[in-house]
């Protein structure tokens, strides 16, 4: 399993990469079925992934953002979530935020993120790979500067490196909830939008961040009034964390010791796998201690 899960990220990776200069990347093709814009690149991925599971004649299910579940037998053993570009803006844009992500998981009518077995996010633009399994300990790694993870000490707001979601979430609502985060962190620390969950809770567990927030569904679960900003935004559809947005990156950052949750503080492992409904959609509070993560739960004007 875990030979065909790299090889696929590598196929994949190399698709979009090679891929870029023949496709035009800055134009929307489509709306994936989460309601996402949905680029080129997006679909030179997917059929990518597609065509290397088939032509392995694995017993799978498969599930991607634009096509859902389907089957390659009757009776799969496992299913493979995959996102193959989560950052596709980043990759549009040939910056470095940008990555394949692909969790495993036994297949079933609705498994969840805590039925994760193996996980990889593999970078578009450098090829750096993560991965682990439920077989063996700690997270294996490919083009990183010494051994994963370098989880960082950061417990004082101020201080933070930290990325945050705008990404069909309204820009003033947003501000209004963590926009003195904004204002304490931004001369000391250091504020990012890279528009990709997978790659900003990724650098957590290299210590390049301290934290990554998306607090989005959270708010829209607390005042369902604010459903109509949010389809607003999102061109009609509500654009939260979609499960194979984090499934890969969940299970690499609790397997580093990365305190990670929803925005209640809560565990992701309920998530299902393979529902996109806005109920199902999720939150996300991520950071390198315990005390930084209080502190954010705490400090963020919900």
């Amino acid at each position: 399993m875990k030979a065909l899960i790299q090889g696929l990220s590598q196929r994949i990776r190399d698709v979009v990469h090679e891929g870029r200069g023949d496709v035009p990347s800055r134009y929307l093709s489509g709306i994936a079925k989460g309601g996402d814009a949905e680029f080129p690149v997006d679909r030179l991925a997917e059929q990518a992934a597609w065509d290397y599971l088939r032509d392995s004649g694995a017993p799978l299910a498969v599930y991607t953002e634009s096509e859902g579940l389907r089957k390659l037998c009757d009776h799969p053993s496992h299913v493979f979530v995959i996102d193959p570009i989560d950052g596709t803006r980043g990759a549009a844009a040939n910056f470095e935020m940008s990555c394949v992500s692909i969790a495993v998981a036994p297949y079933s009518t609705a498994p969840t993120i805590g039925d994760i077995e193996f996980a990889i996010l593999q970078e578009i633009k450098t090829g750096n790979w993560l991965y682990a399994d439920d077989s063996t300990p700690g997270i294996e790694s490919e083009g990183y500067e010494g051994g994963l993870p370098q989880l960082g000490t950061t417990t004082d707001l101020e201080r933070m490196f930290w990325t945050l979601e705008f990404n069909g979430h309204p820009a003033e609502l947003m501000i209004r909830c963590y926009g003195h985060l904004i204002d304490a962190s931004a001369n000391r620390g250091g504020v990012y939008v890279v528009n990709s969950a997978s790659f900003s809770i990724s650098r957590i567990i290299t210590g390049q961040m301290d934290a990554y927030v998306d607090i989005g569904n959270r708010l829209l679960r607390d005042y369902p009034e604010t459903e109509a900003e949010f389809r607003r935004v999102g061109h009609g559809s509500i654009l939260h964390l979609f499960p194979y947005d984090i499934a890969a990156s969940v299970y690499l950052a609790k397997r580093a010791g990365v305190v990670i949750t929803d925005a209640y503080g809560e565990s992701l492992d309920s998530t299902l796998l393979l529902d996109i409904s806005p109920l199902n959609q999720q939150s996300c509070l991520a950071a390198c201690t315990p005390e930084l993560h209080r502190a954010l739960l705490e400090s963020i004007r919900w």
